[in-house]
């Protein structure tokens, strides 16, 4: 409903306008159907196309920047999140526990997934963040219903984020960078016993630097708007256009001046209304981006790779390898000969 309605503001905003041109060009017409020589000015259509195409062309380059960057910013988000997952799933303990090892590694594998599943919070944190849905509400159990009094969780929170974690977005510290500390601290700690060497470490450090980046960009341009001065001017140029249109057209165009004028006026008047919807896109409107269907897509991904990471943790064998096929040690690749699965 709420895309619905935003559709109709757009095409009531142009038809309003349209309208309004419509009637300056009747009293043009009939201002004018004596053609006096002090009201032709010279004008003609093809003069106006230094104001029309430019304004044309920034409304939409300015606005749909802004979009396609957030979108973009956010595929950088979501392959970092890919990257790193892949990376301590694949490299983490990952074989069968035996009876002297298997406290030490159950442990290491409880840690592995908890950073995990915070890589997946990371998107709905940014995502929540970017639409100011931040604060207590959206950590589990550390808000209260008014109604009830009963501490209230948040479902696509409720078993991703630490238990226990202390939210600082009161005090100017987002989710999204609170949880990138969780995962810096996990590559240390496997760093430090020997899990990841120092290039791969490094490597994973730069995929989370890249992903607080992208973040810091989405959040540039969810709080920069477009500067309400040029707001303000652009519509004033384009109520000064609708209003010499008329003058330009009339003597040649005669009666159909009416119907040129309305189409050019409800065409830029559209086009302003659309600019006014893209120059935020993480909002929740039809023409927003869609950032609730690509988290859950992307959460729905991770969690079928750590299903089959337990499962070869639980049983031992091969990601991605049926039980009982032989997919380890020493096989052959159709066209590549030997290769050793060391």
């Amino acid at each position: 409903m709420a895309s619905i309605d935003k559709m109709h503001s757009v095409l009531s905003y142009a038809l309003s306008h349209s309208l309004q041109c419509l009637t300056e060009t009747r009293r043009v017409h009939d201002i004018t159907r004596e053609r006096p020589p002090y009201l032709s000015l010279g004008l003609r259509g093809a003069n106006l196309e230094g104001i029309d195409i430019p304004y044309k062309v920034f409304r939409n380059q300015t606005s749909y920047n802004r979009f396609w960057d957030g979108r973009n910013y956010l595929s950088v988000i979501i392959t970092s999140v890919r990257n790193l997952s892949r990376s301590f799933l694949a490299c983490s303990s990952i074989h069968k526990a035996t009876s002297n090892d298997q406290p030490a590694l159950q442990a290491a594998r409880a840690d592995t997934e908890r950073t995990v599943r915070i890589l997946v919070a990371i998107l709905y944190a940014t995502k929540n963040h970017l639409r100011a849905e931040w604060g207590a509400d959206i950590i589990p159990g550390t808000a209260v219903n008014p109604s009830t009094g009963n501490p209230t969780t948040v479902p696509e929170y409720s078993d991703l984020l630490p238990q226990g974690l202390k939210g600082l977005d009161d005090h100017g510290v987002g989710l999204p960078l609170q949880l990138t500390f969780f995962v810096e601290q996990y590559v240390k700690r496997q760093f430090d016993n020997g899990t990841f060497h120092g290039p791969q470490a490094s490597q994973m450090h730069v995929q989370l630097n890249i992903l607080t980046d992208a973040y810091g960009r989405m959040e540039t341009i969810r709080l920069t708007s477009i500067p309400v001065a040029l707001l303000i001017h652009q519509k004033q140029v384009l109520a000064l256009f609708g209003s010499v249109l008329p003058f330009a057209l009339v003597d040649e165009m005669r009666w159909w001046t009416v119907f040129i004028v309305i189409i050019v006026m409800f065409t830029l008047y559209g086009i302003d209304g659309i600019g006014n919807q893209l120059e935020d896109p993480f909002g929740f409107d039809k023409n927003d981006i869609r950032m609730d269907a690509i988290v859950e897509d992307i959460r729905e991904e991770v969690f079928v790779l750590l299903d089959e990471w337990r499962r070869v943790g639980e049983r031992g064998g091969e990601m991605f390898i049926k039980e009982g096929s032989s997919g380890g040690g020493r096989g052959r690749v159709p066209g590549l000969g030997f290769f050793d699965g060391r």
